[in-house]
Formats: structure tokens, sequence, C-alpha cells
């Protein structure tokens, strides 16, 4: 199907200038009581986890409601726990190689890879390199219910 521009600009502005006109739409998940906030994206510390250092860069403690954001660095050969979370994660890899083991199934990735768990999903990540892994996860909730394989709750040595 082709189209003339001329026809699309005059029907874009005569969409434009009606939705003018309306009563401003508010999304009832807004909220009017934080401000945004530039935030210092701190170096990950040493926790308790051995090999896993740390750092939450955004969360509820930030004004956010639905989504948190953290920063690991795992040492060659270290893994996290084996868990789960009770919303959507996605970790981006940075730096590094590393493994996830998640019912059953163990899948590879490194630099430049980015791991889609679905929330209620068992996992474990582990670092395969020779190198400290560096990743980045973003979290559809704040805080992060995290829980073991066997449903006890997993508490976390950081904020959510």
């Amino acid at each position: 199907m082709l189209f003339r521009i001329d026809s699309v600009a005059t029907t874009l502005s005569s969409i434009r200038g009606a939705t003018d006109r309306q009563t401003p739409v508010t999304h009832p998940m807004q909220r009017k009581d934080c401000s945004m906030n530039i935030l210092e994206q701190a170096r990950p510390q040493a926790t308790p986890i051995p090999g896993v250092a740390h750092a939450t860069w955004a969360g509820a403690a930030d004004g956010l409601s639905q989504l948190s954001v953290w920063r690991q660095t795992l040492a060659p050969g270290a893994a996290t726990p084996p868990h789960r979370h009770d919303c959507d994660e996605v970790v981006l890899c940075l730096q590094g190689h590393g493994e996830v083991h998640s019912e059953g199934q163990v899948r590879r990735f490194g630099a430049d890879s980015t791991v889609a768990l679905p929330a209620g999903r068992d996992h474990q990540i582990f670092n395969t390199g020779a190198m400290p892994m560096e990743l980045i996860a973003a979290f559809a909730a704040t805080p992060v219910g995290t829980h073991l394989p066997d449903g006890q709750p997993l508490e976390l040595p950081w904020r959510t």
C-alpha cells in the first residue's frame, strides 16, 4: 500500500489538533510524590556470598515502584545461589563468560548477551571464565522477592 506524504502529514496534523483539545490523561500508576533522581552508579562491593560483589543501582529507596536495577561482579568460578524471583528478570552480561542453569538446562552466555528469566523460574548463574563476569540485572519489581528452590524466602544481604 502506498501513502502520499502530504496526505499523511495532513492526517497527523488533524489528529494532533483533536488530541490537543482533549483533557490530559493521567496514568493511574503515576506517582506525584516523587521526582526524577540522578543516581551515582556505585561499584559492586563484596557480599557474604563467596565471589559475588553487588550494588543496587535503583529500587524502592530511590522512588521506584515497579523496577529494580542491580550491578554484580562474579569472580572466576563463583556462582549465585540457586534461586527464583517473584518477577521477571533480565540479565545483561557486560564482560566475561558464564552459564545459567535452569529447569535442567544449561545455557552458555558471554559479553553482549542478554539472559531473560521469567518470574518463578529457578536458576543459578555461574562464572565459567578466567576473568570477573560483569552483570547488570533489571527486575520488574521492587523490592525483589527472592526464594530458594524449595520456596523458602532467600534473605539477600543487600537492599533490593
